[in-house]
């Protein structure tokens, strides 16, 4: 499993590290009305970016994943992603 460090840069923007044999960072905006409507006021908006690298780590190498990306781009290659993240 792979290590991933998230640090918020301001409300809608975070740096996402993630420590494997081949290691990369990764900057994700998350528009406020799209994480109110994910969380539902469940959890913060840096778990909802952690709980997304999970979602996608567990389909895809980080090597894959964009360097820099709004997080609704996720639904667009997953589209199963915002059901099972709001669950």
């Amino acid at each position: 499993m792979a290590n991933i460090s998230i640090n918020k840069l301001d409300e809608q923007l975070f740096e996402v590290a993630i420590q494997t044999p081949s290691p990369t960072t990764h900057r994700v905006t998350v528009a406020t009305d799209y994480a109110d409507r994910l969380t539902q006021g469940r959890f913060s908006t840096e778990e909802l970016v952690s709980r997304s690298f999970d979602f996608l780590l567990a389909r895809e190498p980080n090597t894959s994943i964009l360097r820099s990306f709004d997080l609704a781009v996720i639904s667009r290659y997953f589209p199963e992603y915002e059901r099972v993240i709001s669950s």
